[in-house]
């Protein structure tokens, strides 16, 4: 296991260096810059930048400090922003090679300044997007809805990704923005942590605010995500469960008449486990009931369950381009929003926060406010 984890970081390193250097090699030729001095500074420069996301991302798995975490935005900034000036690097190889062919006259300096400068506005436009949160809103039909619940509005928030980036501000941001909706209850499916060792209890202590004045009458429950499971997540859990939110672990509990089953992440990876899981929940298929499960992997399998409406999140809808692209191939219908699946409906969130590279760039962070209605 060490042996291969050894040989992935090796191969991911690697990677990023022969991108870095490839970078270098088209700023230097397409800028036409000549000064040595100015291309050794340029060299180094980028070198350093090519191992500081691997480097931080190691430390950040052993260390919790303000030098580690200014060192891993950093970092992580820098590598969105890569991402960008890499596909500016190879478009400027095809433009030029293409111009060149049919003979254009035109400016290899100009062509470079404008496609890294759009590079550069784009990563700066992701940076800011992805500290925007949003609140979106939906209306989901229910059969067999408890009149009680008929109009009552729920709060879902997932991926907030505590950790190097965000922290208890950022929570207590959230829970601010979810108690303005006034939700009869509040739902978190997984990735509530990054992972990485922090002071948990700190970060999640602005959740114990969604129970002041019983401004969430029914309750804040959570279901575990496979960021919560990197390391022994039971120190996440417990500063989960000390602000107040029910952390479900297969469990299927009633909420005014409602059906409300967590499935964690880990018993939700395996066609037949998670099946099995499912199948001794005591599901009763007259009544409505909504799955919390972090990743939307197989919702047939909660279709096949007899469940009226599943919530996840784990896809971030890619968070940024051209991993938005991917990802909608990879889970397509699921990636994001409401989707149907036979008599199953499923919301996939986008997520409150990211992971990795701070940016979002064709996704946006959101908290999800779900309108219930009884489907007559």
């Amino acid at each position: 296991m060490l042996k291969r984890f050894a040989v992935f970081l090796s191969v991911f390193q690697t990677i990023l260096f022969l991108g870095h250097y490839f970078l270098f090699e088209t700023l230097v030729f397409a800028l036409g810059i000549a000064d040595r001095s100015v291309q050794f500074n340029l060299a180094s420069a980028l070198a350093v930048l090519s191992i500081c996301f691997l480097g931080a991302s190691l430390l950040a798995f052993r260390y919790y400090n303000v030098a580690v975490r200014t060192l891993y935005k950093v970092s992580a900034v820098w590598l969105g922003t890569f991402s960008y000036l890499f596909m500016a690097a190879c478009a400027w190889w095809l433009a030029y090679a293409a111009l060149s062919i049919a003979k254009v006259n035109f400016s290899p300096r100009a062509l470079a300044e404008i496609l890294f400068g759009l590079a550069l506005v784009t990563s700066a436009y992701g940076v800011v997007n992805a500290a925007w949160t949003r609140v979106k809103r939906i209306t989901v039909q229910l059969a067999g809805l408890p009149a009680s619940w008929h109009g009552r509005t729920i709060a879902l928030v997932s991926d907030l990704h505590l950790g190097n980036v965000r922290g208890a501000r950022f929570t207590s941001r959230i829970v601010r923005k979810i108690l303005r909706e006034k939700p009869a209850m509040v739902l978190i499916s997984g990735d509530l942590f990054d992972g990485t060792p922090l002071d948990a209890e700190r970060a999640a202590a602005p959740l114990a605010e969604l129970f002041q004045d019983s401004l969430t009458p029914l309750g804040a429950f959570f279901a575990e995500g496979n960021h919560e499971e990197f390391s022994s997540p039971a120190a996440f859990l417990a500063a989960i469960a000390k602000t107040g939110v029910r952390v479900l672990d297969n469990e299927n509990v009633d909420v005014d008449g409602l059906q409300l089953i967590g499935v964690p992440y880990k018993h939700a990876t395996h066609t037949e486990h998670f099946r099995s899981v499912l199948a001794k929940m005591g599901i009763d298929r007259r009544r409505a009931s909504i799955l919390m499960t972090h990743a939307p992997d197989r919702p047939q399998l909660a279709e096949e369950a007899g469940i009226s409406l599943q919530v996840s999140g784990h896809t971030h809808r890619g968070q940024y381009f051209p991993f938005t692209w991917i990802t909608a191939r990879i889970y397509r219908q699921f990636v994001y929003g409401l989707s149907r699946i036979g008599g199953l409906q499923v919301y996939t969130s986008c997520g409150a926060g990211t992971w990795g590279p701070p940016l979002r760039v064709g996704s946006q962070s959101e908290i999800v406010i779900i309108r219930v209605v009884a489907n007559l």
